[in-house]
């Protein structure tokens, strides 16, 4: 069983990500969505990419106001949900917890580790329970056109990867991080979770792809290799974006050419 949001019909698919996004898109209109989880990060931004309705919205805000921890993420699904949309992209930056993954690299997510606390998680409060089937959290078709676009567009592309998230603000110590990595986890990020299992909890199927950016706290078997920085992080998403939105706008454009059935 689902949430029951019900639909506006503002899109076809919902992308979750960054103003670096949807301000290179033309004709945005901005739509306000309230929600019974109080405001989202910001305003829904409605516009055209091959012909596919899109709804967009900034998980950290316009202006990365929210820190991970703090951003409101039943209010964003919520809103997201309402705008109509039959599917989600989640694109993230991460860090790499293996060699073999490094940045530049994009990894299209299937499964989580949740290391967070204290995030309001769940849209099912009670009374009574539900509990929401998340063995495989990540919808395997979207997931299929991401891969194809990231081929698509000659990106180095790791079809598989499990993502730990973890609460953040700050990164992880070495000590973490080397668990992490013994532990065959593939990245780390901040924002997966909750947004992909609240995603599961109303129905709405979404594929996460990740830009590795950083080796997180370092390589152990390479000393050299320093441990990552904000103004890094920052810095190498925002001049990789242009690759990030290809992948993106090619994905979508198979959604023109294929759509989804839901």
């Amino acid at each position: 069983m689902a949430l029951d949001i019900g639909s506006a019909d503002l899109a076809d698919i919902g992308v979750f990500g960054g103003s670096g996004l949807y301000r290179l898109l033309e004709d945005i209109t901005e739509v306000p969505v309230e929600t019974p989880y109080g405001p989202p990060s910001g305003p829904l931004h409605i516009g055209t990419v091959h012909n596919q309705r899109v709804a967009f919205l900034a998980r950290h805000g316009a202006h990365h106001d929210f820190p991970a921890h703090t951003v409101n993420y039943r209010a964003n699904v919520w809103a997201m949900k309402y705008s109509g949309v039959k599917g989600v992209l989640a694109p993230c930056s991460a860090g790499s917890l293996q060699a073999a993954i490094p940045p530049g690299d994009f990894v299209v997510l299937d499964q989580f580790v949740d290391r967070t606390s204290a995030r309001r998680d769940t849209f099912f409060d009670g009374p009574g329970a539900h509990h929401t089937a998340m063995a495989h959290p990540y919808d395997p078709v979207l997931r299929q056109r991401l891969i194809d676009a990231c081929r698509t567009c000659a990106v180095t592309v790791h079809e598989q990867g499990t993502v730990v998230v973890i609460n953040g603000p700050r990164f992880s110590t070495a000590a973490e991080s080397r668990w992490f990595g013994q532990m065959g986890w593939h990245v780390v990020n901040m924002t997966q979770y909750p947004e992909v299992a609240l995603c599961n909890e109303v129905g709405l199927p979404v594929a996460g792809v990740a830009l590795v950016t950083d080796f997180d706290a370092g390589l152990e078997e390479d000393p050299t290799v320093p441990g990552v920085t904000m103004e890094q992080v920052f810095e190498y998403f925002e001049s990789n974006l242009h690759r990030v939105r290809d992948v993106l706008f090619t994905a979508i454009r198979s959604l023109t050419e294929r759509p989804l059935i839901r």
